[in-house]
């Protein structure tokens, strides 16, 4: 990306480099009244400017975002307005749901790349905030609930276009968590709460929390790595089978302690078998991780172990998935991609049907 240094200079009263307020991860929904929910999208944080004819769009680390997004800034240029300043989220949906991994493909420093993409894989940008009104005032020492009333009028006053949309909010705790429940086929990656009464706290994480969505799935382990010292299990490496019966390498869980890795050995070394995986396989060697034993030990499919994750993408967990528990009543061959892969009737569009009916 782009550094901060060459963000252009604007006339308006928030101006980039601006750090976005940020969210304090919590482990529920904060209860109580006070609290504005809001659906926590996975994509990428993006404050966007209009000042006159430039638009500038900037990164959650102060990043410019402008090159790389050429049909949201014409989408921010069409307005019907001369000054700006929201706060929102860059998405990219495919069949009905947020394609992170589509949304990083975007990152890229070819010009003629980023054009084609922008037309095969466009983004969407759910506005959720405002830092400077249509008219140039800067609104961020307002309370939230002032500032949303009044990012709806300004939306409202919009032409209709899908690359803008304004991100739904809600007083309602219950609703929040359904949305939290009920939305991982959507890409919903958790809710945030925000203190209404709280004006927009830059850089700052008081005025706003997060929940994350709990997300497990059954795998089978297809395979495992020494640790890089001492000999014993290092990681657990994860599969899932596809339609076809194969088992593809889907991930690995490592987040073990010293007394629970000593257990491992006496179970999966029994079971050391080829090939391990029937369909992607762990890789080998590469630059990123030269000096590092790479290598692994395939197992029969038999273990079964369930485990916890924040993301997954491109049939793959995004991070290392955290080891819960064995799951020996479980048949390996029903550990599936239909477990993490969300299908179209739990989709964005069923979603919006249902912010539209109220």
């Amino acid at each position: 990306m782009a550094s901060a240094d060459v963000f252009p200079t604007l006339t308006l009263p928030v101006r980039p480099p601006y750090p976005p307020m940020e969210a304090l991860a919590v482990g529920e929904l904060p209860a109580g009244e006070g609290w504005l929910y809001e659906p926590k999208w996975d994509g990428f944080r993006c404050l966007a400017f209009r000042d006159g004819g430039q638009v500038v769009l900037q990164s959650k680390s102060a990043q410019r975002l402008t090159p790389y997004f050429p049909e949201l800034v014409a989408a921010l240029s069409a307005l019907p307005v001369e000054r700006l300043a929201v706060d929102g989220e860059v998405v990219v949906a495919t069949d009905g749901r947020l394609d992170f991994d589509a949304l990083l493909q975007r990152i890229h420093p070819a010009e003629s790349r980023v054009r084609r993409l922008a037309r095969e894989t466009p983004v969407t940008y759910f506005v959720f905030d405002a830092l400077v009104d249509d008219q140039g005032r800067d609104l961020t020492a307002l309370p939230l609930a002032e500032r949303r009333e009044r990012l709806e009028r300004m939306v409202a006053r919009w032409p209709v276009d899908e690359r803008l949309r304004l991100s739904p909010t809600t007083p309602d705790r219950a609703l929040a968590a359904r949305w939290l429940a009920e939305l991982g086929g959507a890409g919903l990656d958790g809710v945030v709460a925000k203190r209404a009464e709280a004006a927009y706290a830059a850089g700052e994480r008081t005025a706003m929390r997060k929940v994350k969505r709990a997300r497990t799935a059954d795998c089978v382990v297809g395979g495992f790595r020494y640790a890089q010292a001492g000999g014993e299990v290092g990681s657990l490496l994860l599969g899932l089978h596809d339609d076809g019966g194969l088992l593809h390498h889907v991930g690995f869980s490592a987040s073990f302690s010293v007394s629970e890795r000593r257990t491992l050995k006496p179970i999966v070394e029994p079971l050391v078998q080829a090939p391990g995986f029937t369909g992607s396989a762990p890789g080998g060697p590469s630059r990123w991780s030269a000096g590092r034993n790479t290598s692994w030990q395939p197992l029969e499919p038999r273990l079964v172990c369930e485990v916890r994750y924040d993301h997954f993408s491109g049939r793959r967990f995004r991070h290392g998935a955290k080891f819960l528990r064995w799951r020996p009543d479980k048949d390996p061959r029903l550990c599936t991609f239909a477990q993490v892969e969300g299908g179209p009737d739990r989709g964005l569009e069923q979603f919006w049907s249902r912010q539209r009916a109220g």
